[in-house]
């Protein structure tokens, strides 16, 4: 695949190293106002590092931009002359729609939203993807890259702001639901590095079981819960001070956030 990311700041740094680690690419070009900050990977043979985003998007397929909301618009005005039917554009720019996008390029484009998490930096990004009409021909395409750093799933547009609240902010909230665990094995007797390496493998371990059987939490709480037990004591105890709602609580109180900032956005 050729592929461009155009504005490889944090964000197109960790596509740009996975698309490399897993051999995604047949050439990749990376665009950055100031090279320095991407020199690193001047050492891949079929890796471009430029300030020319004309130059990216004429020798690629795929572009995916990862640029500043405040930069998209004219950066896609400056390259819209040069894209072809062969161009899939993949935007990772959060709140900017692809109405707003087609309103800049037209609808004869196949034009993907994706919506990664910043665990895409190791590899295990769980990342949304919408599309336009015409994108849908690529979704797949898409999922392929995307899978590659993680796992993908399509939905329709319209759930790309409750995903940004269960995906990307949901990265914080289990970093503090895996704190918690943290302090709490401290209390019980561990040191604080010990205490942080048994609450996230653990964590870990609790989502493998659940991707790899496919089974709904209750059914693996079911397995070490027993009658009278340790396990049914502690669980029981969060519920009564209300683990379970002020998660939701929570996550509804952060969409509820992000709705009112496209609100005043727009």
């Amino acid at each position: 695949m050729k592929i461009a990311i155009i504005g490889t700041g944090n964000l197109g740094k960790s596509i740009a190293k996975g698309l490399i680690i897993n051999n995604a690419i047949t050439t990749l070009y990376l665009t950055k106002r100031n090279l320095q900050e991407i020199e690193e990977f001047n050492g891949y043979g079929n890796v471009t590092v430029t300030t020319d985003n004309l130059k990216a998007v004429q020798n690629s397929d795929i572009l995916i931009f990862a640029v500043q909301p405040k930069h998209f618009e004219s950066i896609l005005n400056s390259i819209k002359n040069s894209l072809t039917d062969k161009h899939v554009i993949i935007s990772t720019i959060t709140g900017f729609s692809i109405e707003k996008i087609e309103a800049v390029l037209g609808q004869d484009h196949h034009i993907i939203r994706a919506m990664p998490n910043t665990a895409i930096a190791v590899g295990k990004s769980m990342t949304c993807l919408c599309a336009n009409t015409k994108g849908n021909d690529r979704i797949e395409l898409a999922k392929a890259i995307f899978n590659r750093l993680g796992n993908s799933m399509a939905i329709s547009e319209n759930l790309m702001q409750s995903a940004t609240v269960v995906c990307a902010s949901g990265i914080a909230f289990w970093m503090r639901l895996i704190r918690a665990t943290t302090q709490a094995a401290i209390q019980l007797g561990f040191d604080a590095k010990e205490a942080q390496e048994l609450a996230m493998f653990t964590s870990e371990g609790a989502a493998n079981l659940l991707i790899e059987s496919g089974n709904h939490p209750e059914q693996e709480i079911d397995r070490v819960t027993t009658p009278k037990g340790c396990t049914i004591e502690g669980l029981n105890e969060m519920e009564h001070k209300g683990l379970s709602s002020s998660l939701i609580q929570g996550m509804v109180a952060s969409y509820n956030k992000i709705n009112t900032i496209k609100k005043e956005q727009i």
